[in-house]
């Protein structure tokens, strides 16, 4: 009966433990100003994400409007600050607004999002490499319960 009572009380632990996993969040503007080089197209567009500290499950959702034509590709990149570029670490099936989708990262890739080196674009026949990019900020850093 005690190991009974002490199995019980293990899962229950484990299972009061994951109830207080950290979601951080995470948005960027998406703006040909931010792209390296800049661009002056009138495109906008905004990235929302969290991430789960325990599962390292990366959700995200992105719109955009006012491409110079259809969006060839989108894609999270790093690491790289604001200044640079960097190859893509996360791909995006589908490239249309809007865009959702989830991923579960390395700890390298957390460690680059939390340092804020990722960043999102969108790219374009006129612009392969960036028509409208963010670059990733913690949004609110509270804990979800």
């Amino acid at each position: 009966m005690r190991y009974a009572i002490a199995a019980v009380a293990a899962v229950l632990s484990l299972a009061a433990g994951a109830a207080h996993a950290e979601t951080l969040k995470y948005s960027a503007a998406l703006t040909g100003a931010q792209e390296v080089p800049a661009n002056t197209k009138a495109g906008k567009g905004s990235v929302t994400a969290t991430l789960d500290t325990v599962t390292k499950v990366f959700d995200y959702s992105a719109t955009y409007a006012g491409l110079s034509g259809p969006a060839t590709a989108a894609h999270f990149h790093g690491p790289a600050p604001a200044t640079a570029n960097a190859p893509p670490t996360v791909p995006v099936a589908s490239p249309a607004s809007p865009i959702k989708g989830a991923a579960t990262l390395t700890d390298a890739q957390i460690a680059d999002l939390k340092a804020g080196l990722w960043y999102f674009n969108v790219h374009s026949a006129a612009h392969p490499g960036g028509e409208l990019r963010g670059q990733l900020k913690a949004a609110d850093m509270a804990h979800s319960h």
